[in-house]
């Protein structure tokens, strides 16, 4: 990037000036930052994650510091950050602001309650959603103890659908919870999906609805993910022996990453909770996938999608509940061994159909429906490398 010089700069008019400091505004400054913020954390003796290369590492023999980059914003763990953000100021001569422990980050507040247990809430984005709320129509949201009523279908909405400026209304409330969800409000997840499909042409009664999951975003705005790292207990489950090797899963093995950072720090137990509603839409007959992953006693991946294919039965959507579960819980325990975590035993999802569980699990299970045969094969192979146990829990509970 260069200019040349014009009058103001007197005898050097004419000379081409190279720029050589990322300055903001061009298109090249992000790159430019980037690059410059790279080399100075390598010589720190950091390096990226291969899973996920805007967090950078450092291995420190009993456990690895950790440096997530967004931009120009770092989150840093570590037990001595301020040495990091020294080395930055001191020796690196970068100008950082508001350092200091983790209070706020992309919409989201952090703080400890009151026995020290970190916490994560989007209390300031849930105030900024009701702001929002108050500018599209005028007053508060009313409060509501539900994101939707029960047994509630958006699809057979018959009333009008909305103007053009009523649509855009519908559209920035959609957005906004779609946000707060990546914030940690999954409660809200599966009703938000549902509603995010009609954003081309919603109805009168979408609208309504949204008004309605924003009451209880604002009924429930001091819900919080407690960060708790104890280790679960499962010593009471009961996972059936079976030997594959006499099935056409001989020999099945999780592929490992073979060029992950040895583990460090203290061991996690990696489990899931998944489920699917038969005929979501009653419309095109599709169900619902739901899923939620935790990290020892902490919630930390949720997902939620109308499944692609059409169900005739439960045993079908439950089975590609199932898949899409093994399939996330996979990315996650890849993910973490990249970041040099140490991952103690099977990785355990839930489920509340018995009879998918004991299909998948049990070795003489039979196949009887040949439109889920990829889902059911995919499970048990994953089953069969002992890398995860698929267990069955009561629906309540689930």
């Amino acid at each position: 990037v260069y200019v040349i010089a014009g009058p103001e700069f007197g005898e050097l008019e004419g000379h081409i000036f190279v720029i050589n400091k990322a300055l903001y505004g061009l298109k090249t400054s992000g790159l430019r930052w980037h690059e410059r913020f790279a080399d100075v954390l390598r010589h720190m003796e950091f390096f990226p994650c291969r899973a996920e290369p805007d967090i950078w590492m450092k291995d420190c023999g009993t456990h690895y510091e950790y440096i997530a980059v967004y931009c120009d914003d770092l989150t840093i763990a570590s037990f001595n950050p301020k040495a990091i953000t020294d080395t930055l100021e001191h020796v690196h001569k970068f100008k950082l602001k508001g350092t200091g422990e983790l209070n706020f980050l992309l919409g989201c507040d952090y703080f400890r309650d009151e026995d020290n247990t970190l916490c994560m809430a989007p209390k300031k984005y849930t105030i900024k959603m009701r702001d929002t709320f108050f500018r599209l129509f005028g007053h508060n949201p009313k409060k509501f103890r539900s994101p939707l009523e029960p047994n509630d279908n958006p699809e057979l909405d018959t009333s009008d659908f909305l103007t053009e400026k009523d649509i855009r209304i519908f559209q920035s409330p959609i957005g906004q919870a779609q946000w707060v969800i990546q914030l940690g409000r999954f409660d809200i997840n599966v009703h938000v999906m549902t509603l995010s499909s009609f954003r081309m042409a919603p109805r009168q009664g979408h609208l309504d609805r949204m008004k309605r999951i924003y009451g209880y975003c604002w009924a429930f705005k001091d819900a919080t993910i407690r960060i708790r790292t104890g280790v679960p207990d499962f010593s009471d489950l009961v996972v059936p022996e079976v030997d594959w090797s006499k099935s056409v899963y001989a020999g099945a093995k999780e592929d490992k990453p073979k060029d992950a950072p040895s583990p460090r720090g203290k061991p996690v137990r990696l489990y899931t909770y998944a489920d699917a509603n038969l005929c979501h839409n009653k419309l095109n007959g599709k169900a619902v996938t739901a899923e939620l992953h935790f990290i020892n006693q902490t919630p930390f991946d949720w997902y939620s999608k109308l499944q692609a294919t059409v169900n005739t039965a439960t045993y079908g959507a439950e089975s590609t509940a199932a898949r899409s579960a093994v399939e996330h819980m996979r990315a996650n325990r890849s993910t973490l061994e990249y970041l040099g975590v140490r991952i103690i035993g099977p990785s355990i999802l839930f489920g509340d159909n018995k009879t998918v569980v004991d299909g998948a699990s049990q070795l003489n299970s039979k196949l009887n429906k040949r439109h889920i045969m990829l889902s059911y094969h995919y499970v048990r192979e994953a089953l069969a490398t002992g890398e995860y146990i698929y267990s069955f829990i009561n629906g309540k509970s689930n």
